[in-house]
């Protein structure tokens, strides 16, 4: 998997990573995976919704990853962070 094809979702408006994946895959890209942690999850399921039933109604979810990892917070101690990869696939 090309690192160009991973789009990483944070706060920015759901448009902006919606238009990235579009993008992709109108340059090519049979595969784009949508990566997020935390309080973004819920944004990038929206995200690759959107890419599927309202702009390209032939891309398909092809896997979900999902995992937790562990980030040293600030004052030293560990802190659990969801993750999900969500793999789009023309």
């Amino acid at each position: 998997m090309a690192e160009e094809n991973v789009i990483y979702v944070g706060n920015k408006p759901i448009m902006n990573y919606v238009l990235a994946a579009v993008t992709q895959f109108n340059n090519g890209a049979s595969e784009v995976v949508i990566k997020a942690r935390g309080r973004a999850i819920s944004r990038a399921v929206d995200t690759a919704e959107v890419v599927r039933k309202k702009f390209l109604t032939d891309v398909e979810v092809k896997d979900i990853k999902i995992d937790t990892e562990e980030i040293s917070g600030e004052r030293g101690d560990v802190i659990n962070v969801s993750s999900i990869e969500i793999y789009l696939a023309k």
